[in-house]
């Protein structure tokens, strides 16, 4: 499961410019890690459900950031430093925020199928520009309601497995893991106390933040596994999914993305990363083997066609 995208600042670099026929080339070659971080990011549903039940979840959200955040702390130590105490508050504020959500998505992975997951977590880029319009008082475009009506029905047909019931507990903890999400990315776009924070310290002290939420929660009895005793417990398999989710699906996906907007730009960037629903839905149904029937395939493919007209109508849109 992917984290909440952040936005790295542009940092212009002069260089000089590739002859015309290699630039395509060029474009496509940076293309190719951000569109692995898509994929990768499709998959860490399945590979979450693989490891993870209810009685786990907090241990092995504990183990995962947990082996990632020192090699974030050291890769950034001096940049982290910098943070004033404004940028501290609030990062640890969006911490807990971030907390929530991974919470509420491993959660409702445990319950739901890994391609339910991937494709109602994606409503976020719907609610997001929704909340954001309605924050601004201003009215969103006709074609943009458009686009959030089929993403709804989409949901609506997919969650519907052998015909029209009511949602499973799990899709709908994924439904309230994307509001949070638009949450999350609200509060970063008007937290005036996290304005101008380096992204690499900013994401670290939120997943500090997380992390210290779920470490909490894991000494509370009744909570589940204790996160060594998960470890005890997990095979060769459990293990490789871990390994996936924290070094792929954070360390990889993180530095990719910076790597990424300082070579091209974040629209660009944007528009390859929200491929993410559709590599869930393959890895769903060709790895994990789950089956839709036809009114899940009719929502899979609303739920694509309707974030994609989304995105679409927000670039066109006037600012």
């Amino acid at each position: 499961m992917s984290p909440p995208p952040e936005h790295p600042l542009e940092t212009p670099v002069t260089v000089a410019a590739p002859p015309l026929t290699d630039a395509p080339r060029r474009a496509w070659l940076g293309d190719l890690p951000v569109l692995a971080v898509a994929v990768v990011w499709g998959g860490s549903y399945l590979a979450a459900k693989g490891i993870t039940t209810a009685h786990t979840v907090i241990a092995v959200l504990v183990l995962r950031f947990a082996l990632v955040l020192p090699v974030l702390v050291v890769a950034g130590w001096a940049r982290l430093r910098a943070l004033t105490p404004a940028q501290l508050r609030g990062a640890a504020l969006l911490g807990l925020v971030l907390g929530g959500i991974f919470l509420l998505e491993t959660y409702g992975v445990v319950h739901t199928s890994a391609t339910n997951a991937g494709l109602i977590i994606s409503l976020t880029m719907i609610f997001t520009p929704l909340a954001d319009a309605a924050v601004k008082r201003k009215a969103p475009s006709v074609s943009f309601l458009g686009a959030a009506a089929a993403s709804v029905l989409g949901v609506v047909l997919l969650t519907q497995g052998a015909g029209f019931t009511a949602p499973g507990p799990g899709d709908l903890l994924i439904l309230g893991a994307a509001l949070a999400r638009t949450l999350h990315v609200l509060l970063m776009a008007r937290s005036e106390g996290v304005r101008g924070a380096d992204p690499l310290s900013l994401t670290t002290v939120q997943l500090g933040g997380a992390v210290l939420v779920f470490a909490l929660l894991a000494a509370l009895p009744g909570t589940g596994a204790t996160p060594w005793g998960a470890a005890a417990d997990f095979g060769p398999a459990e293990w490789a999914g871990l390994a996936f989710l924290s070094v792929f699906c954070t360390l990889f996906a993180f530095f990719v993305q910076m790597w990424a907007v300082r070579r091209t730009s974040p629209s660009r960037v944007g528009l390859l990363l929200g491929t993410e629903p559709l590599w869930a839905a393959v890895a769903g149904i060709a790895v994990g083997g789950e089956h839709l029937g036809p009114l899940g395939y009719a929502g899979v493919v609303l739920v694509l066609v309707g974030t994609a007209w989304g995105r679409r109508a927000i670039t066109a849109a006037p600012a």
